[in-house]
């Protein structure tokens, strides 16, 4: 018998392709940017696009099958996670590095059955970098295989995170607080390429050694998890629990020593739930 879930798998890596062209053709024009939230959290008429292509055509081959997109959501759509097989996406990950043609953007998805991811699909459009993953198969970039480091010396480390605006002062400064304290353990570096499903691309491929991140959404980590899970790597909640894809927050690592160490440097703060918010 065959496996319907790779199937699924090839098929979105297909559509994938189709919607990274999107976005490619989309930034030799001017492109139209509107806000959500904030003045720094942008939306632009490619998202919206590249999500509408991309659920319409899983659903018309998988009609049964239930999606969780960021634009959805961000248009009053829940973001429950159940049992049914399950695709979240994230048309443009990397928006902002879209709006400025900085050019880690990428297409996300991640694919659920009972509630457990079986592939993730991540395309570094720009780079034309197509990262793959089926659960128990291993991750491959542009089908060659990918591992993470293995490196568990956190002081020969090079760490990815993200910062931004943030509303509330407090939230702000423990978010710059965690810098501080990683930076002085000492580590190599810290990056932000602007992309989180890019960023755990880079721990599996073995190019940073951790990530690290409080206040994301499903769809930004659901195709990466996948990728760092099959190459290898360690996916963590950031209090060192089992990894909770609802829960907006996680650590990935090359090492179990590597994430442990982070663990103990990274000050929690509230970033609320997907599946409480809608």
């Amino acid at each position: 018998m065959g496996d319907p879930w790779m199937e699924c798998m090839d098929y979105c890596i297909a559509v994938t392709k189709e919607a990274g062209k999107m976005i490619c053709e989309a930034l030799q024009k001017d492109i139209s940017i509107m806000q959500k939230s904030s003045p720094v959290d942008l939306v632009t008429e490619t998202d919206q696009k590249v999500e509408t292509l991309i659920i319409s055509s899983i659903r018309e081959k998988y009609p049964t099958h239930s999606f969780i997109g960021e634009e959805s959501v961000a248009a009053g759509a829940p973001s429950i996670l159940t049992d049914n097989p399950t695709w979240i996406i994230d048309p443009i990950d990397g928006t902002t590095n879209f709006v400025h043609r900085f050019p880690f953007v990428s297409v996300s998805v991640g694919f659920t059955v009972n509630k457990e991811l079986e592939f993730g699909v991540v395309y570094s459009c720009i780079e034309d970098k197509m990262y793959t993953a089926r659960k128990g198969k291993g991750a491959f970039c542009n089908g060659v295989p990918i591992k993470v480091s293995g490196q568990k010396d956190i002081t020969k480390s090079l760490v990815l995170t993200e910062m931004g605006f943030k509303p509330d002062l407090q939230v702000f400064r423990a978010m710059m607080a965690n810098m501080e304290s990683i930076l002085t353990i000492p580590v190599h570096g810290i990056r932000a390429p602007g992309s989180a499903a890019v960023n755990m691309c880079l721990v599996a491929c073995g190019a940073a050694d951790a990530y690290y991140h409080i206040g994301i959404h499903c769809w930004d980590m659901a195709g990466g998890a996948a990728i760092i899970t099959e190459a290898g790597g360690v996916i963590r909640d950031i209090t060192g629990g089992p990894f909770d894809l609802m829960s907006r927050r996680l650590i990935t690592a090359s090492s179990e020593d590597i994430a442990k160490q982070l663990v103990r440097k990274i000050m929690p703060f509230p970033c609320g739930r997907d599946d409480t918010e809608n």
